[in-house]
């Protein structure tokens, strides 16, 4: 088992540490293991390695190092999504011929469909426009969504485009564009994922992650196939066979059919990645929120422990300044609540300061409505149909309306607004 043991693990190390650099950034997991692990990887130890070129080569090697780290990591290049490309294409190659005269004709009609799948919604995710942002559509992109008073505030204009910025917009300094509603940049599809693409990127990540699923239960069912015709008693649970035994047949099969095995614990692994990074994005079209704004609500939510934000009503028919925020957006409700944050800790203070009535300070996400949550059908709509209209949401007869608010976890309940 030596050889397999060795696979094994390097396999399980790089699906870890693709883990911890993927979603150890994320607010949730911040304050955990994977957490402080991501820091490591990307702070200390880089810093460490900093000092010692200091004081070995007067700091030469870092100053390449970071040249190269930066056109890596600031300019839009293709190398990770040829590498996405060929770790799928390897795997195939490696997996179908030796596996294609021991499948169904069900089984190799799935084979063709799932393996397809995956590079028409890579494609599609990497040459659609996200959402740029121009001087041509701006007046169009400030229509898709109004702005919340909270996390999004009108009047705010990027500094590189030099462009208001549209609610649920940001500029993506990869891309060197303001994207529309932009969730995050994605370096496996070399593109953006915003208002545009969003569901042509979750289609990708589910279709791959069904594909590594497939494989994984596909190579398992035929190197079971093989055990049984020189062990005719081998049952796939192990029933009848000892922890020991059982792991040295899966072992012989592995070594004896090593394609099929190796792709089939190489899927076996990574999929429960893919599925969880579908997870998280789901999660997140639950919440009515995106990547980019759940670090946001993160913000304020540190903001509000410290008690330093205060919200009070906003008028819904109250006069816009039509020269810095849309009079219409397609989006059936508009903001109820301004939220903001101040220096010393004081309510707001001005005749300036829009809203009315008094402030109440603000000590958890659960007492600020998410503006942009409508419910989950309804966010999955405006992300599986971008140029959807929804209706304009009315007031009940006792002037109640259901209303989202993000909980201090990042997550959102819907509840009545006495």
């Amino acid at each position: 088992m030596g050889p397999l043991k060795t696979i094994a693990i390097i396999i399980l190390v790089i699906s870890f540490l693709t883990f911890v650099a993927f979603f150890g950034r994320l607010p949730a997991l911040r304050n955990t293991p994977i957490g402080a692990l991501h820091r490591v990887i990307w702070l200390h130890i880089p810093g460490a390695m900093r000092s010692m070129d200091q004081r070995l080569s007067q700091g030469r090697l870092s100053t390449w190092m970071a040249k190269a780290a930066h056109t890596l990591w600031n300019d839009r290049h293709p190398l990770v999504m040829i590498f996405f490309i060929l770790l799928l294409s390897v795997s195939e190659i490696l997996f179908i011929p030796p596996a294609w005269p021991l499948m169904s004709i069900s089984d190799r009609a799935i084979t063709i469909n799932l393996v397809l799948l995956p590079y028409i919604f890579l494609y599609a995710s990497a040459v659609t426009d996200p959402g740029y942002i121009t001087p041509e559509n701006h007046a169009h992109q400030m229509s898709l969504y109004p702005y919340d008073f909270t996390i999004f505030h009108p009047g705010q204009k990027c500094h590189t485009c030099h462009l208001l910025k549209p609610a649920r917009s940001k500029h993506c300094s990869i891309c060197k564009h303001c994207i529309a509603k932009l969730d995050h940049h994605c370096i496996f599809i070399n593109n953006c994922v915003g208002y545009r693409n969003q569901h042509y990127f979750l289609f990708l990540l589910f279709f791959t992650a069904t594909l590594t699923t497939y494989a994984t239960y596909l190579g398992t069912c035929l190197l079971s196939g093989q055990i049984r015709k020189e062990i005719p008693a081998w049952k796939i649970g192990g029933e009848g066979f000892t922890w020991s035994q059982y792991g040295n047949i899966w072992a012989w099969a592995l070594q004896e059919y090593t394609r099929i095995g190796a792709v089939t614990l190489l899927c076996f692994l990574t999929s429960p990645l893919i599925w969880g990074l579908l997870g998280y994005h789901i999660y997140l079209i639950w919440a009515g929120t995106t990547t980019n704004e759940s670090m946001k609500w993160s913000d304020w939510a540190a903001e509000m422990a410290d008690g330093y934000a205060f919200k009070r009503r906003l008028s819904p028919d109250r006069h816009k300044d039509e020269t810095i925020e849309p009079v219409w957006t397609r989006w059936p409700c508009d903001s109820e609540q301004v939220v903001l944050r101040t220096e010393d800790g004081m309510p707001p203070r001005g005749p300036h300061a829009i809203g009315e009535g008094g402030w109440e300070r603000v000590w958890k996400l659960a007492d600020v409505e998410n503006l942009y949550d409508l419910g989950f059908w309804d966010n999955l709509t405006d992300v599986l149909r971008p140029r959807y209209g929804f209706r304009h949401r009315e007031h009940n007869s006792n002037g109640q309306a259901i209303r989202s608010r993000p909980s201090s976890s990042g997550d959102v309940a819907a509840v009545a607004d006495q």
